[in-house]
């Protein structure tokens, strides 16, 4: 039954996956990099939360990364949804899948559930938001080296500029974006940072828990064997 549960949670995200394992590339890491994950907070409300949603995220969960309710209700929230909220959409699912094909999955769990082969799934998103090139054969204009045949547009197009391949299967910018490929992998990793984030808002706490735990049995190894050695003694 959890397996089944499991399945149905993850199927808009495995309907859309290629199967083909691709090269990935290195996402910088961006745990405890508070101002940074508070500007892939707002690049995702910004650019992302139009056609995916984060229903499993609640806006004040953002506290955690060093924002105020203010500044969450006032630079984050463009509806009348409550600090408390899910972050949801209001496009129906039904209305998604006549308008795209298939309906924009929703995001909280993504960068758990692209974890491959060759990389976690922060390398394979932080892979995927750059990897956009023209392809005039597809539906949108775009393809993309991770997704073959994606169905997503280039949401960030604007700021990356326009990509194609070369004759060697490489990427280059053939049309400058607003951002120059410094700036716009810096602002994806703190995006990525972020998803990274949504998927487990309790991994810093849990991995500083976990220590405190190994530390404490260490301890406790100590008063354990000498306890041990204090029964034995008069037997050895």
């Amino acid at each position: 039954m959890k397996k089944f549960l499991l399945a149905l949670l993850f199927a808009p995200l495995f309907a859309l996956a290629s199967g083909d394992e691709v090269h990935l590339d290195k996402a910088p890491d961006r745990s405890g990099n508070l101002p940074a994950l508070q500007n892939g907070a707002k690049v995702f409300v910004n650019y992302c939360m139009g056609c995916h949603s984060a229903s499993f995220m609640r806006y004040n969960r953002l506290r955690d990364i060093g924002l105020s309710d203010d500044l969450i209700r006032e630079n984050l929230i463009f509806s009348n949804a409550k600090v408390g909220d899910l972050m949801t959409i209001p496009m129906q699912r039904a209305d998604a899948k006549l308008w795209f094909g298939v309906t924009p999955p929703d995001l909280t769990l993504v960068a758990r559930a692209r974890a491959t082969e060759s990389g976690t799934g922060a390398d394979w998103l932080y892979t995927y938001l750059r990897g956009f090139y023209r392809d005039e054969a597809r539906p949108t204009g775009w393809n993309n080296v991770a997704f073959a045949n994606v169905g997503m547009p280039h949401a960030l197009w604007e700021l990356q500029g326009q990509q194609t391949l070369d004759a060697d299967h490489k990427l280059v910018l053939t049309v400058p974006g607003k951002l120059k490929p410094e700036e716009y992998d810096a602002m994806v990793a703190d995006l990525v940072g972020f998803l990274q984030y949504m998927s487990e808002p309790v991994a810093e706490t849990r991995q500083h828990v976990g220590v405190g735990v190994l530390i404490g049995l260490a301890i406790l190894f100590v008063f354990a064997y000498a306890l041990k050695r204090e029964f034995w003694k008069d037997v050895h």
